[in-house]
């Protein structure tokens, strides 16, 4: 049995703990034989590939990015590639068959399960695997990754109070999440955030600035906005900038704003995350044994199962308006810039 590994998509903790789960599995109890391919996708059309043996998968649980490297090619969106229009569909399949493959393992978020969908449909043995620190591929409660992001953003928010509380100001930070507030969400309560704003829900300036007024009415000197780069804005300006400026001149406070940006991608993978991708990996190679391929792991009621890739096409997992989490912040005083109810 022959098996392809790519990572593709964006970077996040976790990738090689999965290639990992997935390449040991295969080699140690399936009598496999396994390739790398570089780059994502790209690798595939530049047939670009390595074989992978259990040495070259050991050291690797612990380290953050992917010893396959990663792109954003996308073979089904067309474009030029080496100055010519080629069928990059045609390519794929054509590289993929005079490799031998039996299957194909695509480790990433929703643009990648998306591509392993239609290669699938392309006639591809195929196999995803959802990774993405926004937490909002369709079909599974979690990816990997999430927690690591989570971890992070937390530690940012909880050094930005000790600075806030010392200059009395309001702290806008700007965290990872174009259409899923999950990350936000999440770190900015583990965080202890005052303010929580998230792209799922429309917020209102005048009832974050009303809640900020009666936060400084009742004698806190300090406060903290967490701002997912998603949420609407106006003139052009980014998330955290947009609300610290519009904000700041309504309630005249001192703001000032952080991005963290890819901080939030890099590093070390947090425990869960790589037990969650080991989980993943070995039970993508039972699928992949059996036969059972044009699916994507994932994970329900803390159970590793998979789903159809043509499930996830075109699907997002947003915050849903009666998340739990919604409730329980509200409860305790948290803002999120409308009336939840």
């Amino acid at each position: 049995m022959k098996v392809g590994i790519l990572t593709a998509g964006g970077d996040c903790p976790g990738l090689n703990a999965a290639i990992r789960g997935v390449g040991k599995t295969l080699l140690l109890k399936y009598n496999a034989k396994v390739y790398g391919i570089s780059s994502g996708f790209l690798g595939l059309i530049e047939n670009d590939y390595v074989e992978l043996t259990e040495a070259s998968l050991s050291g690797i649980l612990t380290i953050g990015g992917t010893i396959l490297g990663t792109s954003r090619e996308k073979p089904f969106k067309k474009s030029k590639h080496f100055l010519e229009e080629i069928d990059k569909p045609a390519v794929i399949k054509e590289n993929y068959d005079n490799l031998g493959l039996d299957c194909l393992v695509c480790i990433g978020g929703n643009g990648t399960q998306r591509t392993a969908s239609k290669l699938s449909e392309y006639g591809m043995n195929v196999i995803g695997m959802p990774k993405t620190i926004d937490n909002d591929v369709f079909g599974t409660e979690l990816t990997f990754g999430f927690h690591s992001a989570v971890g992070i953003a937390t530690e940012a928010i909880d050094r930005l109070h000790t600075t806030a509380n010392a200059h009395k100001r309001v702290m806008v930070i700007e965290l990872m999440g174009h259409n899923a507030g999950w990350l936000t969400l999440y770190a900015g309560i583990a965080g202890g955030g005052d303010v929580i704003l998230i792209p799922e829900i429309p917020y209102d300036l005048n009832i974050i600035a009303d809640y900020l007024r009666d936060r400084t009415a009742k004698k806190k000197s300090s406060s903290i906005i967490v701002v997912a780069e998603g949420i609407e804005t106006k003139k052009g300006m980014s998330a955290g900038h947009y609300i610290a400026t519009q904000v700041g001149e309504m309630v005249e406070e001192q703001m000032r704003e952080t991005v963290l940006g890819y901080i939030q991608r890099g590093g070390t993978p947090a425990p869960f995350d790589r037990i969650l991708a080991t989980r993943f990996g070995a039970y993508a190679a039972h699928l992949i044994a059996e036969g059972n391929f044009g699916r994507m792991v994932a994970i329900q009621n803390d159970h590793v199962t998979s789903i159809p890739l043509s499930e996830t096409e075109g699907k997002l997992k947003l915050v849903p308006s009666d998340h739990a989490l919604l409730t329980r912040a509200t409860d305790i005083g948290t803002c999120f810039g409308a009336n939840l109810g």
